[in-house]
C-alpha cells in the first residue's frame, strides 16, 4: 500500500515552491500518492500567530541571501524572488479549487508556481494573471469566474480551518499519516519515512 503525503501550500510561498518540485520526485521515486492541500497561508499566520519570514528584517536577509540561494542550488532548480513579494494570494489560492473543478488542477498549479518563483509576476493583477493563464491554454475568465462562487471560497475556508485543526503553522507543512513535517527542508525525514 503506497504512502499518502499531504502537502498543504500556499503558492505565495517561495518555500512550498521549492518543496513541490522535490515532493513530486520523491512521491514517483517512492511511488507515494503526493495530495495537494491548498490553504490561506495568511489565516493560518493569524491563527496560529505566526508571521511571514519576510516581516522579520533579519530573518528575511537570512533567508534571501543565505538559505534559499543554498536550496536552489542543491536541488538544480530555476528560482527568482518576486520583486513584488509579498503577494495577495487570496484570489490565486482559490483558482486552486476552481481549477480542480475544471480538471486542470496540476497544469494551473505549474503555471501560477512558475509565474511566481520564475518568471516573477505580480499574479495579484488580474490582467497579468489572465495572460499568463491564457499564454498556458488555460480559459482564465473562466477559472476567475468560478474563484468568485461561495462553493469554491468555501472550500478554501474549510480547507484553511482543517489545517489550523491540524497544528499547521507555516507553509510548506507536509503529512505521513499523523507525522506532521514543516519545512521545505526537512523532506531528508520525508524520505526517510517513505523509505521504511
Amino acid at each position: 500500500m503506497s504512502k499518502k503525503i499531504e502537502f498543504f501550500f500556499d503558492v505565495g510561498s517561495p518555500t512550498a515552491f521549492l518543496a513541490d518540485g522535490q515532493l513530486r520526485k520523491l512521491a514517483e521515486k517512492y511511488a507515494a500518492e503526493l495530495v495537494y492541500e491548498p490553504m490561506l497561508l495568511g489565516a493560518v499566520h493569524q491563527a496560529s500567530k505566526n508571521m511571514s519570514p519576510a516581516l522579520i528584517p533579519a530573518k528575511g536577509k537570512y533567508m534571501a541571501e543565505h538559505d534559499l540561494p543554498r536550496f536552489i542550488q542543491r536541488y538544480g532548480c530555476e528560482f527568482n524572488m518576486n520583486p513584488h513579494f509579498p503577494i495577495n494570494t487570496l484570489t490565486l489560492m482559490r483558482g486552486c479549487y476552481a481549477a480542480k473543478v475544471m480538471d486542470i488542477f496540476e497544469p494551473y498549479l505549474t503555471v501560477i508556481f512558475n509565474g511566481m518563483w520564475v518568471k516573477g509576476l505580480n499574479l495579484a493583477d488580474e490582467t497579468v494573471l489572465l495572460a499568463e493563464l491564457t499564454g498556458a491554454g488555460i480559459d482564465g475568465h473562466k477559472l476567475l469566474s468560478l474563484t468568485s462562487q461561495e462553493t469554491i471560497k468555501d472550500l478554501l475556508k474549510e480547507n484553511t480551518g482543517r489545517a489550523i485543526e491540524k497544528g499547521v503553522f507555516g507553509a510548506p507543512t507536509m503529512f505521513i499519516g499523523k507525522q506532521m513535517y514543516f519545512g521545505q527542508d526537512r523532506l531528508d525525514f520525508i524520505e526517510q519515512e517513505l523509505m521504511r
